[in-house]
């Protein structure tokens, strides 16, 4: 690929972010667009289990594979599987040396990625409006600080859940899937949560029961993010002012009635507010017919319950999109090397990961806390948020099924 092509990417996330770091490795410019302001304008999210044949083998390809694992944490991979009485059913830690799902915040990894890039690489503040299919192949990127717009030989989607760059591809919306998470935060676990810190172990734990679930991760640092699951309509807090914890709060304690209280103090002692965040999803089998110079990458091409495989998808779509382009003579043939691979694979992958959400999700008020170990195929494994290691290796789900979505991609 020449190194005078255009190349803009939508969305700072760690999908486009790995994917301008691939290509600036091999002198091809790119510029990012990004609408935050700046870099720590807002929190960016619980912690990522990275895993060997995803996320880390673009780390890899990047050439940070070993900066990475300097800030991981291969202890978290630990995880407890609790029913709602608080009688702990599953108790799985990684083995020695096991490097196959370590954790990492995903703050310190987007930051990772960023002091990786060449100086005034990201815009901030710029974000993507529209883009419009130019002829000759080409394609106008819009935002607010250009109503002209600015032309480029690819525009790569990499904006997320609400991606603004889709539209120039597909029809396709996110819908709700019918479960909704409510975030929680703890800090200073260990001192001043010492019953959140003796749940949740080094990792991640998990008690549930029918449609609920209540999930708590170790973050770096001594924070502790917790995540209220539940199969139910969208607008649950109808009449709730979502910024009145006190009424927030009561609300979901009456969800959770005759769990057991040590669980219901992940309800009781939330330092801040709850944050709403219903599930969406695309289609499973999203997909577009070509429209030259333009393409998508992590969740605004392939937007799936946090069930698993979110966040390295996004750092594998953005890798091989960049090496397509840096392999081939036009845009146009890297664009059908990308897309022919990372189609099929997030169908695959989207289509397992609803299977996933019904199952741990059932609209049932079973008892059962059971987790369907033969569900995800070898192949397939569930890599996002918490790590779920069977002593020396995975066999099944993550114990915090339902995590934080992935935001921007």
């Amino acid at each position: 690929m020449s190194t005078t092509a255009r190349i803009a990417i939508a969305g700072a996330g760690l999908g486009g972010l790995i994917c301008a770091r691939v290509l600036q490795q091999h002198g091809v410019p790119v510029t990012v667009f990004e609408r935050e302001p700046a870099p720590h304008s807002r929190s960016q999210g619980g912690t990522l289990d990275i895993h060997e044949d995803t996320g880390q083998a673009a780390l890899r390809a990047s050439g940070l594979f070993d900066q990475f694992l300097a800030l991981s944490r291969p202890e978290s991979q630990e995880w407890r599987l609790y029913d709602r009485h608080a009688t702990l059913i599953r108790h799985d830690q990684a083995g020695e040396g096991d490097l196959s799902r370590p954790e990492i915040d995903r703050g310190q990894l987007r930051a990772l990625l960023l002091d990786s890039l060449a100086p005034g690489t990201v815009r901030w503040g710029h974000s993507v409006e529209a883009v419009t299919p130019l002829p000759r192949g080409t394609a106008r990127l819009h935002h607010h600080h250009d109503r002209t717009g600015e032309d480029f030989d690819l525009v790569i989607g990499a904006d997320g859940a609400w991606s603004h760059v889709r539209p120039a591809l597909s029809d396709a919306q996110p819908t709700y899937a019918g479960v909704t998470l409510v975030e929680t935060h703890f800090d200073d676990v260990d001192r001043r949560h010492p019953g959140i810190a003796h749940l949740v172990g080094r990792g991640t734990m998990s008690a549930k029961a029918g449609r609920r679930s209540l999930v708590l991760q170790r973050n770096s640092n001594g924070h502790v993010r917790g995540y209220i699951n539940f199969r139910g309509p969208q607008d649950w807090h109808a009449g709730l002012d979502l910024t009145d914890t006190r009424a927030v709060g009561a609300r979901l304690l009456a969800q959770y009635q005759g769990w057991h209280e040590s669980l219901l103090d992940i309800l009781r002692h939330n330092e801040g507010g709850f944050i709403n965040r219903p599930v969406f999803v695309l289609p499973v089998h999203h997909s577009w017919q070509r429209v030259p110079g333009i393409t998508l990458l992590g969740d605004a091409a392939h937007l799936m319950p946090p069930v698993g495989v979110g966040a390295n998808l996004a750092l594998l779509d953005g890798a091989e999109l960049a090496q397509a382009v840096i392999d081939h003579p036009t845009i146009d043939q890297a664009l059908d090397a990308y897309e022919s691979v990372m189609l099929p694979r997030a169908g695959d992958n989207a289509k397992t990961a609803q299977q996933m959400l019904t199952t741990l999700m059932p609209d049932t008020d079973s008892d059962d806390a059971a987790f369907p170990d033969s569900l995800w195929p070898a192949n397939t494994l569930p890599d996002s948020h918490p790590a779920h290691t069977d002593r020396a290796r995975p066999t099944g789900p993550p114990p915090g099924e339902l995590a934080a979505s992935d935001g921007s991609a």
